[in-house]
């Protein structure tokens, strides 16, 4: 699992049927500037700018979607309210 920030969303009007009804976010895994940006299905209802979990388990993604073997890598987990690593 990793931390990530909600950036945004995209809209996909054509996308695989499993996917149909689901966010797609925008997240930043927070690497700095030359990072790319990743794609994560939305799980718990995350918003722009929350801090997430997000797991790249094929688990989770059958959870979200309903099928047992989905068209999604990153599923969005859990939202984190604090962090209190030091």
């Amino acid at each position: 699992m990793r931390q990530a920030t909600v950036m945004g969303h995209i809209v996909a009007e054509a996308k695989h049927e499993s996917l149909a009804n689901r966010k797609i976010l925008i997240l930043d895994d927070q690497g700095g500037d030359d990072a790319p940006l990743q794609l994560a299905i939305d799980g718990v209802g995350a918003g722009i700018g929350s801090v997430v979990l997000v797991t790249e388990s094929g688990s989770a993604g059958a959870e979200v979607t309903g099928i047992e073997y989905p068209p999604v890598r990153s599923v969005i987990v859990g939202i984190i309210d604090t962090d209190e690593a030091k």
